[in-house]
């Protein structure tokens, strides 16, 4: 197996265990060492008094891309912190897409960022600092 291909299962294994994300609907893409795209469809259900999308769950989708990035490594990875800036609002039906980008990884450490577009429109830019807790997943029994 392929470094790239040790991400791609990583990520994979990670999201696949993701219930929460999962359950929304939202699907991984592509995935690769330190980057992930995810992609989700506003419903009805994610809508805010407002009319808009509810900003929890656009921050959930960029969290989950996070995860998938900082995950690709191995060991297991979670968030130290994170925050967003909201550009745009979203509405019911839009089609969301996460993209996650490793910018630096220094020892258990990292940054990443997220652009989460409707088409090519920027909806949100989010940025996550990472810690890997020193554990790796239990490899799947075939």
């Amino acid at each position: 197996m392929t470094h790239t291909a040790d991400a791609t299962a990583a990520a994979e294994a990670m999201f696949a265990a993701d219930r929460a994300s999962r359950g929304l609907g939202i699907e991984l893409l592509e995935q690769g060492e330190g980057t992930a795209v995810l992609r989700m469809t506003v419903t009805s259900a994610m809508v805010n008094g407002h009319g808009i999308a509810h900003g929890g769950y656009v921050f959930l989708l960029a969290d989950s891309a996070f995860a998938c990035a900082c995950n690709s490594h191995g060991p297991v990875t979670v968030a130290a912190g994170a925050d967003i800036a909201f550009v745009a609002p979203a509405h019911e039906g839009d089609t969301l897409v996460a993209r996650a980008e490793e910018r630096v990884r220094y020892g258990r450490s990292g940054v990443y960022d997220v652009t989460v577009r409707r088409g090519d429109e920027v909806v949100a830019e989010f940025r996550g600092r990472s810690r890997s807790i020193g554990t790796t997943r239990p490899k799947e029994s075939a």
